[in-house]
């Protein structure tokens, strides 16, 4: 049986060799390899074998169906390449390779969505670099020089500017908020505008948190704004972007450049709020901040609190995703996994 197989080693290699087109390969390969070529032949006869002769035999057969593999591989691309230096690589008659279809990132697609949402309220749309700095992610935002998120559990600070400060210590911006008041120092008020973004922060990853997501930020500036405004804004982007309406509730909450806070939570769409894993067992899931700019922040864009007011709020991109289309893990976003992709076609 070796020297069978060692015979056919030899013949099927030369065959191979004197392969003159692809369609003259591929019959080689069957009478080799197919169904009922010479080596599966061979193959069907080790059950009829002793014991201790198989395994010495089917090692040799798998090194001569490997050898026949790679053998084929090669003058296939030899006779590719023989036929593109010919000028006959191109046959009209050959099917054509299908193109991919791509498709918008789910996150990409809800920023469009919100953008013709507030667009459609007379809103701009502002962004601005990645890199931001000690003095806009911080210092205009009102927070205090000794506030953990300026340490680098919370912020990338980029290497060479650690021990600068102002505008002189920069970083991967923590959160979008700095756009507000680089927009304002520019245009002034009054004034109505979102900034999308990523924004990064270093910090664990869980199925909820992740070390760079997206936030899309909406802020009004107005000389008389009521606080019920900001509520029906928050509930009619909601309804813009689900289609329906959508049960929201307002908690109290610190941040240090809105005066006063919120915490603003949505009912979780995945469970109707009953309760489930996505919204840890409470049927509310927390999608933004809110509230009224606090002086300090106003004042850091050269606007008179005594004259201006206003509502922000900050919106968590990714959750409003994951309740569109019932994600329970943020990681998936940014795991280029085509599998999960390809569902947003």
């Amino acid at each position: 049986m070796l020297e069978r197989l060692e015979a056919l080693r030899k013949e099927g290699l030369e065959k191979i060799k004197n392969a003159a087109t692809e369609e003259k390969l591929q019959e080689v390969r069957q009478q080799l390899l197919g169904k009922k070529g010479h080596l599966t032949t061979i193959l069907k006869e080790l059950g009829g074998l002793a014991p201790e002769l198989r395994k010495p035999i089917g090692q040799k057969a798998n090194e001569v169906k490997s050898a026949f593999a790679d053998f084929i591989e090669k003058r296939q691309n030899e006779i590719i390449a023989q036929k593109s230096a010919a000028g006959d690589d191109i046959d009209l008659t050959r099917p054509g390779i299908p193109v991919a279809e791509g498709g918008l990132h789910p996150i990409t697609q809800m920023c469009y969505d919100l953008n013709d949402a507030f667009l459609s309220m007379g809103f701009e749309i502002f962004s601005e670099d990645d890199i931001s700095s000690e003095q806009f992610a911080f210092d205009n935002l009102n927070f205090p020089p000794d506030h953990p998120a300026r340490e680098t559990m919370d912020t990338y600070w980029l290497e060479g500017t650690e021990n600068k400060s102002g505008t002189e210590r920069l970083c991967l911006r923590p959160h979008l908020t700095g756009a507000s008041v680089r927009y304002l120092q520019k245009h002034g008020a009054p004034a109505r505008f979102v900034y999308p973004g990523a924004v990064y922060r270093n910090e664990a990853t869980d199925s909820h948190h992740e070390r760079s997501f997206s936030q899309y930020e909406a802020l009004i500036v107005e000389r008389d704004l009521s606080f019920a405004s900001g509520k029906v804004l928050i509930e009619t982007i909601l309804e813009k972007v689900f289609g329906r309406h959508v049960n929201i509730r307002m908690r109290a909450g610190f941040f240090p450049f809105v005066e006063p806070g919120f915490e603003i939570d949505m009912e979780c769409l995945i469970c109707g709020g009953k309760g489930c894993s996505v919204c840890k067992n409470v049927g509310w899931i927390e999608i933004m901040p809110g509230g009224v700019p606090h002086p300090n922040v106003l004042k850091a864009a050269g606007l008179d609190p005594h004259e201006w007011s206003g509502f922000y709020i900050n919106i968590g991109l990714d959750r409003l995703v994951m309740m569109r289309y019932g994600v329970d893990d943020i990681r998936l976003f940014r795991g280029a996994d085509l599998r999960f992709l390809q569902q947003f076609k």
